[in-house]
């Protein structure tokens, strides 16, 4: 076989646990997938023939393209849609086996994530990599830049951090719950005025092409446009539970056909992500709620 088929096929192999890797670390589906094509990019230009542990290696790469893009996130912060929510987790059509399932169904889920964009881009990588998927120190250190005593000094911060993050996490579910309680209400009212007052003002819908086809646009920016979009429109949609979180469904005849994923910033709405594609809708946590 061929080195660059043999390549790509241990690539293939390995991609939904890289795109795991990413997604912990980024919390966006979307970045996800560019992080570990990213990858697949650096590791066709690198030479790997004296790569004992192939596997560990595509994941250190990819755990750079994120700190690298983490870094990069950091650096717009006039963007406010980059400083958002997690975005709920899809491995598209690679099946996912019980360990992955494992680590997508722990115990605090989406609300990890969220904690997890208050760490600064050096801590999240080395709390995700060490606690999550069990990378050594040793091999860590190199990513981040630090010795192997400094980047286990970064994830405990991080652990503390995070630890310290979570108390309170169920009032701040039942915040979240009455924030998308009134935007549905609004929605369904058709008042203007109230959904503004809900939106933040630079608000980001976006949807994925399956939602396009549905009629919505690929991508709404601002809170006059998103509030605009949403006037009357959220007649069909139903309270739920998105992959952990408070958000809406719109499921005729019981069967959810698109899901909202809700995004906020403070007590206001920054983005919400319209998801009808199959595949990851099967893959959602989309528990439907009465009322």
């Amino acid at each position: 076989m061929h080195e660059s088929q043999w390549l790509a096929e241990r690539f293939e192999a390995d991609r939904t646990r890289l795109r795991l890797v990413a997604y912990r670390m980024l919390g966006s589906l979307s970045e996800a997938e560019d992080a570990v094509q990213e990858a697949w990019l650096r590791l066709g230009r690198s030479g790997v023939g004296e790569v004992e542990n192939l596997g560990g290696w595509m994941t250190t790469v990819v755990a750079r393209v994120c700190l690298d893009m983490l870094r990069s996130r950091r650096s717009r912060r006039e963007e406010a849609f980059a400083d958002h929510a997690p975005e709920p987790v899809a491995a598209g059509q690679a099946a996912i086996d019980p360990e992955q399932e494992a680590v997508l169904g722990d115990s605090v889920g989406l609300a990890l994530l969220v904690v997890l964009e208050k760490l600064t881009p050096a801590e999240r990588v080395a709390f995700v990599l060490h606690d999550t998927f069990g990378v050594p120190f040793e091999e860590l250190a190199p990513v981040v830049g630090r010795t192997a005593d400094a980047t286990r000094q970064l994830a405990s911060r991080a652990r503390r951090r995070v630890r310290g993050a979570t108390v309170g996490s169920e009032a701040d579910l039942a915040r979240r719950r009455d924030i998308v309680d009134a935007f549905r209400a609004a929605s369904r009212e058709g008042d203007l005025d109230r959904l503004l007052a809900l939106l933040d003002p630079e608000a980001v819908v976006r949807s994925d092409a399956t939602a396009v086809g549905l009629g919505s646009a690929p991508e709404m920016r601002g809170a006059p446009a998103v509030a605009a979009f949403f006037k009357g429109r959220a007649r069909g949609a139903v309270r739920a539970v998105v992959g952990g979180a408070p958000g809406l469904v719109w499921a005729p005849g019981g069967r959810p056909r698109v899901a909202f994923v809700v995004t906020l910033a403070g007590d206001r709405i920054a983005g919400i992500d319209l998801v009808a594609d199959p595949a990851h809708l099967e893959e959602l946590a989309v528990e439907i709620l009465e009322g």
